[in-house]
């Protein structure tokens, strides 16, 4: 697993009014290192042309160099519209240096309204990046976003490009060229293009998506890694722009090794959902700096943002080098003929106290009635003691149904933490019609004596007639006020209260984190166990529906002081569903921790699986604490 972290500078470059070539955006931008500084080359537009009229914007390639790699003031137009074939706007620029010279290719506009037939790649060669020392017309057919790979390859330069981009299908592939001057050859592109199945990445996931080239390859001890662009539904009215990678051969680019496992960076910030055009994320350009990837990108068609992700996680997430946790399933199954659990037992909260750890379990009958179970492991896999009796039950209103049905209702998902000398449970609250938040103590003493008639009364704490769960209360006080997470439709919410008496119900929804749509959580998240304190920040695991209707589990590092700010957030799950799970009664696959115990660097994760039964995953704090860790900032 790795991370992708939005720089605290963002957005490196927003359109300003000073230009009037730049007045409307500033965006897609390539990045070089040259002469000890950055340089960017980026695409500007203009505001709306009032002799073409309303509908057209002229685009240029703009360059802008910067000493510390944040502040751009030396920004100028660069490639401004010279020859017929980009008479209409120059978009999209890719730059890669090869022996001396830098190669700029971009998208040329050669027609007005724009078509198929009059969108193009065009090629600029610059030695100096301040005196263009050539220009041509590359392809003879509809393409965009070339790129060169920044160093020969069998003693060929080789390109990557997107093709057919305006019409269907598009494709991705692959360009050899045994000299420069065959880039611009028309000969050379009428005979590639007539073989283009020979050169073409299979990438699509589905025929409705749309593959464009993202940035230059960085050649890697694993491959060539090349970020793209990867949007779904793209003919749909509300397409999600994603970006995704490949790892390609280094001696031959066109057989892919491995590929990531979806999206893992969309639409999120401000900057990349309000703009020229709404919620897009489009990598255009990154550097390699140490272990760090630099992604540049184009957000909402406005601004350029850089992102940074640790090559070594990403790489090791990519190529599936090493499973992160080892499983146990199941080590609590539904009791034949115990009518209260038949349903199923899972969704365990636990807590280890005097070297016993004790798994607190939503027992279901078979009208899906819920109470909690107990059973007590020493070694935390092997069960040495199950009771016979649920240990908790429904017994307030807003948990017993509201109407005559014996079904659908009850005490389910607890979560437990330990302060001073009591258990906090938190759980949720159902009658059948909105799940609420509730929650009792008990003492310790009182726990270990089995005297489980002494739960303190069961309270709701959360708002009525707002359907609220997935709750859970910090283990400790944090800037002298007691911490809730819970959940409010789709997002991870925050609450504080002064006193575990909870004397006034929640009545904030700060939140902490949300669904990312087009990534594996898109749906909806929340907490899955109580937030583990670590040196690094407060260890979260969250469980996260996909539009697929798939539950899957991922983690986050929380700020100490402050566990609303999420420093890391992990692109991919952690923890998935086994392939014969099969589905719950309500259609979905999911895994469900809602506990977890910490031995030495082992965490054990306890789940419930399908709805059905728990298990347990072992992980090292450690390695998750890898997978999280932050890439340096600019």
């Amino acid at each position: 697993m790795f991370t992708v972290t939005r720089s605290k500078y963002n957005p490196l470059l927003a359109p300003s009014k000073n230009h009037a070539w730049e007045s409307v955006a500033a965006f897609n931008a390539s990045p070089v290192l040259y002469s000890g500084r950055k340089h960017l080359f980026y695409r500007a537009m203009s505001a709306y042309d009032p002799v073409m009229g309303s509908q057209f914007r002229m685009s240029i390639i703009a360059h802008a160099i910067s000493q510390d790699g944040i502040h751009y003031d030396e920004r100028c137009a660069f490639l401004i519209p010279e020859y017929d074939f980009e008479k209409y706007g120059l978009e999209d620029p890719r730059v890669t240096a090869i022996d001396g010279t830098h190669f700029i290719f971009y998208t040329a506009l050669g027609g007005f309204p724009f078509t198929a037939d009059n969108i193009k790649i065009a090629l600029a060669l610059s030695k100096d990046l301040k005196i263009v020392d050539e220009k041509h017309l590359v392809t003879p057919f509809n393409a965009k976003a070339m790129v060169l790979f920044p160093e020969k390859i069998n003693n060929e330069y080789v390109a990557i490009l997107s093709v057919d981009t305006d019409r269907k299908p598009s494709h991705i592939a692959i360009a050899r060229f045994k000299t420069r001057e065959q880039m611009w050859s028309a000969d050379y592109w009428h005979a590639w293009y007539a073989d283009l199945d020979k050169h073409t990445l299979k990438i699509k996931r589905r025929d409705s998506d749309q593959v464009e080239v993202g940035a230059t390859p960085l050649k890697t001890e694993k491959g060539w890694l090349l970020i793209y662009s990867h949007i779904q539904d793209y003919t749909t009215d509300h397409p999600i722009f994603g970006v995704e990678a490949l790892l390609l051969d280094l001696e031959n680019p066109q057989i892919i090794l491995h590929r990531t496992k979806g999206a893992f960076m969309v639409p999120e910030e401000y900057y990349e959902r309000i703009g020229m055009v709404q919620n897009i994320v489009f990598p255009s350009g990154a550097l390699l700096r140490g272990n760090t990837i630099e992604l540049y990108y184009g957000g909402a068609d406005t601004v350029v943002a850089v992102a940074h992700i640790p090559l070594d996680t990403m790489l090791a997430a990519m190529t599936n080098e090493k499973s992160l946790c080892v499983r146990h399933e199941p080590i609590l199954e539904p009791r034949e003929g115990t009518a209260w659990e038949e349903g199923g037992v899972f969704n365990p909260a636990t807590i280890e106290v005097e070297g016993n750890i004790y798994i607190f379990y939503r027992a279901a009958t078979r009208n899906n009635a819920s109470t909690i179970g107990l059973a007590i492991s020493k070694n935390g896999v092997s069960i040495d003691e199950r009771f016979d009796q649920p240990i908790f039950r429904p017994r307030e209103h807003f948990e017993l149904p509201v109407d005559d049905r014996d079904r659908g209702f009850g005490t389910e998902d607890p979560r437990i933490v330990k302060i001073g000398g009591r258990l906090y449970m938190t759980y949720s609250a159902y009658n059948g019609k909105v799940p609420r938040v509730a929650v009792s103590s008990i003492a310790v003493s009182d726990m270990l004596a089995r005297r489980f008639t002494a739960w303190s009364p069961h309270k709701v704490i959360s708002p009525e007639n707002i359907s609220d769960k997935n709750a859970c209360i910090f283990p400790e006080m944090i800037s002298g006020k007691y911490v809730v997470f819970h959940r409010i439709g789709e997002n991870i919410c925050a609450d504080v209260v002064d006193s575990l008496e909870f004397n006034q119900p929640l009545s904030r929804c700060l939140e902490v984190m949300g669904p990312r749509r087009g990534m594996w959580d898109g749906r909806k998240i929340g907490i899955a166990t109580p937030p583990l304190k670590t040196s690094k920040g407060w260890l979260l695991f969250y469980h996260g529906q996909s539009e697929h209707r798939v539950y899957r589990v991922g983690i986050a590092l929380l700020d100490l002081h402050d566990p609303t700010i999420v420093l890391a957030r992990s692109a991919y799950p952690v923890f998935v569903p086994k392939n014969d799970c099969g589905l719950n009664d309500f259609g979905v696959t999911v895994v469900f921790p809602c506990g977890l115990v910490l031995r030495g660097d082992t965490i054990y994760l306890y789940y419930g699986a399908c709805d059905r039964v728990t298990g347990v995953a072992k992980f090292l704090k450690s390695e998750l604490l890898n997978t999280l860790k932050i890439a340096g900032d600019i």
